[in-house]
Protein backbone atom coordinates (compact mmCIF):
# COMPACT_ATOMS: atom_id res chain seq x y z
CA UNK A 1 0.00 0.00 0.00
CA UNK A 2 2.55 2.62 1.17
CA UNK A 3 6.27 1.87 0.89
CA UNK A 4 9.29 3.17 2.77
CA UNK A 5 9.62 6.40 0.73
CA UNK A 6 5.97 7.30 1.29
CA UNK A 7 6.32 6.54 5.01
CA UNK A 8 9.48 8.66 5.29
CA UNK A 9 7.59 11.59 3.76
CA UNK A 10 5.13 11.44 6.69
CA UNK A 11 7.52 11.38 9.66
CA UNK A 12 10.76 13.10 10.70
CA UNK A 13 12.65 9.80 11.02
CA UNK A 14 14.80 9.44 7.93
CA UNK A 15 17.26 6.95 6.50
CA UNK A 16 17.65 3.80 8.54
CA UNK A 17 15.80 5.41 11.50
CA UNK A 18 12.60 5.17 9.47
CA UNK A 19 11.85 1.68 10.81
CA UNK A 20 8.70 0.79 8.87
CA UNK A 21 8.81 -0.46 5.28
CA UNK A 22 5.16 -0.97 4.37
CA UNK A 23 1.71 0.19 5.44
CA UNK A 24 -0.43 -2.92 5.11
CA UNK A 25 -3.74 -1.21 5.90
CA UNK A 26 -5.12 1.74 7.79
CA UNK A 27 -8.32 3.62 8.58
CA UNK A 28 -9.28 6.43 10.96
CA UNK A 29 -8.88 4.23 14.06
CA UNK A 30 -5.96 1.90 13.34
CA UNK A 31 -2.92 1.13 11.26
CA UNK A 32 -1.05 -2.07 10.41
CA UNK A 33 2.58 -1.88 9.25
CA UNK A 34 5.34 -4.38 8.50
CA UNK A 35 9.13 -4.28 8.41
CA UNK A 36 12.14 -6.53 7.93
CA UNK A 37 14.56 -3.81 9.09
CA UNK A 38 15.25 -5.64 12.37
CA UNK A 39 17.44 -8.12 10.47
CA UNK A 40 19.82 -5.46 9.12
CA UNK A 41 23.36 -5.59 10.49
CA UNK A 42 23.40 -1.79 10.26
CA UNK A 43 20.14 -1.20 12.17
CA UNK A 44 20.70 2.13 13.98
CA UNK A 45 19.39 0.81 17.32
CA UNK A 46 21.69 -2.21 17.48
CA UNK A 47 24.19 -2.30 20.34
CA UNK A 48 27.01 -4.82 20.55
CA UNK A 49 25.60 -6.47 17.45
CA UNK A 50 22.16 -7.13 18.97
CA UNK A 51 18.76 -5.46 18.69
CA UNK A 52 16.91 -5.55 21.99
CA UNK A 53 13.15 -5.98 22.24
CA UNK A 54 12.94 -2.72 24.19
CA UNK A 55 13.24 -0.96 20.84
CA UNK A 56 9.82 -2.28 19.88
CA UNK A 57 8.53 0.76 21.79
CA UNK A 58 10.15 2.94 19.10
CA UNK A 59 8.49 0.81 16.43
CA UNK A 60 5.15 1.40 18.19
CA UNK A 61 5.76 5.15 18.47
CA UNK A 62 6.68 5.36 14.78
CA UNK A 63 3.50 3.46 13.90
CA UNK A 64 1.57 6.20 15.72
CA UNK A 65 3.50 8.85 13.80
CA UNK A 66 2.79 7.22 10.44
CA UNK A 67 -0.91 6.96 11.32
CA UNK A 68 -0.99 10.62 12.35
CA UNK A 69 0.70 11.58 9.09
CA UNK A 70 -1.79 9.58 7.02
CA UNK A 71 -4.74 11.09 8.91
CA UNK A 72 -3.34 14.60 8.43
CA UNK A 73 -2.75 14.05 4.73
CA UNK A 74 -6.26 12.62 4.27
CA UNK A 75 -7.86 15.58 6.06
CA UNK A 76 -5.79 18.17 4.20
CA UNK A 77 -4.63 19.65 7.50
CA UNK A 78 -0.97 20.11 8.42
CA UNK A 79 0.41 17.38 10.63
CA UNK A 80 1.33 18.70 14.06
CA UNK A 81 4.66 17.51 15.45
CA UNK A 82 4.38 15.44 18.59
CA UNK A 83 6.51 14.14 21.41
CA UNK A 84 6.25 10.79 23.13
CA UNK A 85 5.52 11.53 26.80
CA UNK A 86 4.42 8.19 28.28
CA UNK A 87 4.56 4.45 27.81
CA UNK A 88 2.17 2.32 29.87
CA UNK A 89 1.54 -1.39 30.40
CA UNK A 90 4.40 -2.35 28.08
CA UNK A 91 5.02 -6.09 28.01
CA UNK A 92 7.96 -7.53 26.11
CA UNK A 93 7.69 -11.23 25.27
CA UNK A 94 11.15 -11.71 23.71
CA UNK A 95 14.61 -10.40 24.54
CA UNK A 96 16.04 -9.75 21.06
CA UNK A 97 14.74 -9.07 17.56
CA UNK A 98 17.75 -9.51 15.28
CA UNK A 99 17.37 -13.28 14.89
CA UNK A 100 13.68 -13.25 13.96
CA UNK A 101 13.59 -14.60 10.38
CA UNK A 102 10.42 -12.92 9.12
CA UNK A 103 8.78 -9.50 9.15
CA UNK A 104 7.65 -7.71 12.28
CA UNK A 105 4.06 -6.50 12.08
CA UNK A 106 2.56 -3.75 14.23
CA UNK A 107 -1.07 -2.89 14.78
CA UNK A 108 -1.62 0.45 16.49
CA UNK A 109 -5.09 1.57 17.49
CA UNK A 110 -6.32 5.00 18.59
CA UNK A 111 -7.60 4.91 22.17
CA UNK A 112 -8.04 8.66 22.62
CA UNK A 113 -7.59 11.56 20.24
CA UNK A 114 -7.78 15.00 21.81
CA UNK A 115 -6.88 18.41 20.49
CA UNK A 116 -3.44 18.36 22.10
CA UNK A 117 -2.73 14.69 22.72
CA UNK A 118 -3.24 11.17 21.46
CA UNK A 119 -3.13 7.77 23.08
CA UNK A 120 -2.68 4.53 21.18
CA UNK A 121 -2.37 0.87 21.99
CA UNK A 122 0.24 -1.05 20.03
CA UNK A 123 0.84 -4.74 19.46
CA UNK A 124 3.85 -6.16 17.61
CA UNK A 125 4.00 -9.70 16.28
CA UNK A 126 6.28 -12.02 14.33
CA UNK A 127 3.98 -14.47 12.56
CA UNK A 128 1.74 -15.78 15.34
CA UNK A 129 4.24 -14.85 18.08
CA UNK A 130 3.41 -11.83 20.24
CA UNK A 131 6.57 -9.76 20.66
CA UNK A 132 5.34 -6.72 22.60
CA UNK A 133 2.25 -4.74 23.50
CA UNK A 134 1.48 -1.57 25.38
CA UNK A 135 0.08 1.94 25.27
CA UNK A 136 1.74 5.22 24.37
CA UNK A 137 0.77 8.87 24.80
CA UNK A 138 1.90 11.73 22.57
CA UNK A 139 1.48 15.46 23.17
CA UNK A 140 0.99 17.40 19.95
CA UNK A 141 2.34 20.67 18.64
CA UNK A 142 2.59 23.66 20.93
CA UNK A 143 1.07 21.70 23.84
CA UNK A 144 4.37 20.03 24.71
CA UNK A 145 6.34 23.22 24.15
CA UNK A 146 4.06 25.25 26.44
CA UNK A 147 4.24 22.49 29.07
CA UNK A 148 8.05 22.80 28.86
CA UNK A 149 8.39 19.15 27.94
CA UNK A 150 10.55 19.77 24.90
CA UNK A 151 13.88 20.07 26.70
CA UNK A 152 15.93 16.96 26.12
CA UNK A 153 13.16 14.91 24.49
CA UNK A 154 13.13 13.67 20.90
CA UNK A 155 10.33 14.48 18.49
CA UNK A 156 8.01 11.58 17.82
CA UNK A 157 6.60 13.17 14.65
Amino acid sequence: MQGRDAIAALIPHQGSMCLWEDVVEWDAQRIVLRSDAHRSDTHPLRASGRLRALHLCEYGAQAMAVHGGLLGRASGKPVRPGILVALRAVELHVAYLDELPDAIVCEAQVLMHGEDSQQYSFRLTHGQQLLAEGRATVMLGAAWASANLGAGLARCW
